[in-house]
């Protein structure tokens, strides 16, 4: 097992990346600079799109795509020709938000159906403990006809890529590392350092690793919930939650987090997995699920404040035009899956609005597809009597009142603007013709 890293760096054994989406394509990309990398995808569209050196997740760029030496293919038979593979695909959960295990249990029996003697598996995907030892090893076994742990070893090494975040990059972020056995996490552990520049932590087991990963994003919803929590407390009491944020936050211990929407594939759906482990042995979660709550209403309180300040407007709710700007999950990331726009679309449609939704930085496709919804041009953004700009990105930042004057009707008396994430000036609006609202 010791010889395996030396033959990666010599390239006479392969690393396979199963899932090329937002975290496998980039650590397929940072490997390749270092060994022979097959990058596998059941995707065919998104191979394709890879091979013309064309980046759809915008996490490292199309040139880099177009440079690097990564072998793509959809094909899972060549996955036979690797030693090392990390597993790195989502683990979402179901309408009941209950895990839903199928991705990592697919990816495991294709692998399975591949795996060769003397190989290592690794498993990137966000789980409870237990997962990969339980769940993930007999799949393997059964589908490859091997022993784990006589022919072919496993490992855990959660994903900490943060999508859309330039500075926090794979690179540059302790990974955690873990083996079945003191071999194993040695050999993860070296093929892992030669791309992360930050070091890896090795963890003392693989339930460590996979806890640790899990109470990660649980730690950042909770306190996300209670910055939530405190933004309708303020509102109700006229405060700004933002000005009082700033102030607080000059004492040197204060946990800066802010108000807004929880979506994604990790801070919005995590907590779950570790709350649904915990209800299986009997122990029902008190803080986590009360944040999860009150960040899984956060859409409806929106949408319902929107139509509090049309009605003070003396707008017709139902006549309403509303737009709404930004789609995706988090600022400056194309991915739209789990975002909790959605929720404020939705609840807006409760009252008869069909909001227009305009989102530059999105994959339109994805949308569609996800959730039957159209986007439109920016410069379609007119007539408006009410704007939401839902998703902080970048190029919202550069709009101003003068922008945003001729998105509204011409006649309206007083224009409804619901910044959610404060990307704008308070004070720009607080003496015009604009009923500002954020959270």
């Amino acid at each position: 097992m010791n010889g395996l890293y030396n033959k990666i760096i010599n390239r006479e054994e392969k690393i396979s990346l199963v899932g090329l989406g937002y975290v496998g394509m980039p650590i397929a990309v940072a490997f390749s600079k270092k060994a022979d990398v097959i990058g596998f995808d059941l995707n065919e569209k998104k191979i394709e799109l890879y091979k013309q050196g064309k980046d759809p997740t915008c996490e490292v760029g199309d040139e880099a795509i177009a440079a690097c030496s990564v072998d793509f293919t959809a094909d899972p038979a060549r996955l036979k020709e690797a030693k090392f593979h990390i597993v790195a695909v989502p683990t979402p959960v179901n309408k009941d938000h209950t895990p839903d295990l199928s991705p990592v249990e697919g990816a495991s029996k294709i692998l399975g159906q591949n795996l060769t003697k003397g190989s290592v598996v690794v498993f990137e995907s966000t789980v409870y403990p237990g997962v990969t030892e339980e769940v993930c090893v007999p799949i393997l076994e059964k589908e490859s006809g091997l022993k784990c742990g006589v022919d072919f070893k496993i490992g855990y090494s959660p994903e900490r890529i943060n999508p859309g975040d330039k500075v926090h990059r794979l690179e540059t972020i302790v990974k955690i590392v873990s083996g079945m056995d003191e071999e194993t996490l040695e050999t993860v552990a070296k093929v892992y350092e030669m791309v992360v520049e930050a070091g890896v932590h090795r963890a003392e087991s693989i339930k460590v690793a996979e806890a640790a990963k899990v109470i990660e994003n649980s730690q950042r919803d909770v306190n996300i919930a209670f910055m939530n929590e405190l933004s309708i407390i303020f509102n109700k009491m006229g405060i700004d939650t933002k000005a009082v944020l700033e102030a607080a936050g000059t004492k040197w211990n204060f946990l800066k987090f802010f108000p807004g929407l929880v979506g994604g594939h990790c801070i919005g759906v995590d907590p779950y997995y570790l709350t649904y482990k915990a209800e299986q042995l009997g122990y029902h979660s008190q803080v986590i699920l009360s944040g999860r709550r009150i960040n899984d209403d956060m859409g409806k309180y929106v949408a319902e404040n929107t139509v509090k300040n049309l009605i003070k407007a003396n707008v017709g709710v139902a006549e309403a035009r509303v737009g709404i700007l930004g789609f995706t999950f988090k600022e400056n990331c194309p991915d739209t899956r789990n975002t909790r726009v959605i929720d404020i679309y939705n609840e807006l449609a409760e009252y008869g609005i069909t909001p227009i939704v305009a989102d530059p930085v999105a994959d339109s496709d994805e949308a569609m597809h996800e959730y039957g919804i159209k986007f439109v041009d920016m410069s379609e953004i007119r007539d408006m009597d009410a704007i939401i700009i839902a998703v902080a990105h970048s190029e919202f930042g550069g709009i101003n009142i003068d922008k945003l004057n001729e998105m509204f009707k011409a006649n309206a008396v007083k224009k409804v603007l619901v910044d959610v994430k404060g990307v704008l000036n308070r004070k720009d609006f607080e003496n015009s013709d604009y009923i500002y609202w954020r959270l």
